[in-house]
């Protein structure tokens, strides 16, 4: 994969089935999203009693949704790639997926979403891909339909790479015009392959909150999504019980996937097999 795919091709045509599959079966892309996945959630902060509604920008094939299900949150994933939605129908991806061009922005309802999260993807809004794409106005049509689209208060973090510090600028000052306040998290910036850029904002907070600190480190530090589920699970109480069980029926039945009956067996605790 090229270390900038967005000068290859426009990410709808990058994205085909090959590359599609590459990230069901590439083990090392797996563990990178996974652990930029797990980073983003952690710096949303969401309630730790509250199964929330989250919006998963550019989901791809669903391995940033999957982390999102394992924290038990309901999603819903969005992608300007079929193929990539496709591996995620495939896999039976828990989330509602819509096949969209983030930068014609979205159609949401004001209030809708408690937080979102996007890895590796909004450096792409800065590219003119057709003669009728103009970035800045993508970028401020991008995160206006997002700022309506998020409750009062709500987080979103974008992990993303940035070619150089126009690219940052113009994001964040994007961001900024549509309503939203917070700033760039740098994990690691003392490290040349660790060095991680997440946008951090806050949508209509009442209150100014400070940014999230961000990880530090030596040269060849790494993610470790593990690490990071244990350092919440401290604190954090198990919400796998029969409520939360229901509401996962529930979503895959709006969805149409087979799902079994409820019943007084639900979310029963079984002995363990030898």
């Amino acid at each position: 994969m090229s270390s900038r795919p967005e000068h290859t091709a426009p990410p709808e045509i990058f994205y085909n089935d090959v590359e599609a599959k590459k990230y069901t079966q590439n083990s090392r892309i797996i563990s990178i999203q996974n652990e930029m996945s797990y980073r983003a959630i952690e710096l949303l902060n969401l309630p730790e009693d509250k199964i929330c509604y989250i919006l998963d920008i550019g989901c791809g094939s669903g391995l940033s949704g999957d982390c999102l299900s394992d924290e038990q949150h309901v999603w819903v994933g969005m992608d300007i790639s079929k193929s990539m939605l496709d591996v995620a129908v495939e896999n039976e991806s828990d989330g509602d997926l819509f096949l969209q061009d983030i930068g014609q922005g979205m159609g949401f309802r004001p209030g809708t979403f408690d937080g979102c999260i996007s890895i590796s993807v909004i450096q792409w809004l800065c590219n003119a891909d057709k003669q009728s794409h103009e970035p800045k106005k993508r970028l401020n049509r991008f995160f206006t339909t997002l700022f309506t689209a998020m409750t009062k208060g709500a987080r979103c973090v974008f992990q993303f790479y940035p070619e150089n510090p126009s690219q940052v600028e113009m994001i964040v000052s994007s961001a900024m015009k549509a309503g939203f306040s917070g700033g760039l998290v740098v994990d690691y910036p003392n490290s040349t392959k660790a060095k991680k850029y997440f946008l951090c904002l806050f949508a209509g907070a009442s209150t100014v909150q400070d940014l999230p600190k961000p990880l530090e480190g030596e040269e060849g530090v790494k993610y470790s999504g593990q690490t990071i589920r244990e350092r919440k699970s401290k604190s954090r109480k198990a919400v796998k019980d029969k409520n939360w069980v229901l509401k996962k029926k529930e979503t895959r039945r709006r969805q149409g996937k087979p799902t079994a009956n409820d019943s007084k067996y639900t979310a029963r605790k079984r002995r363990p097999t030898f």
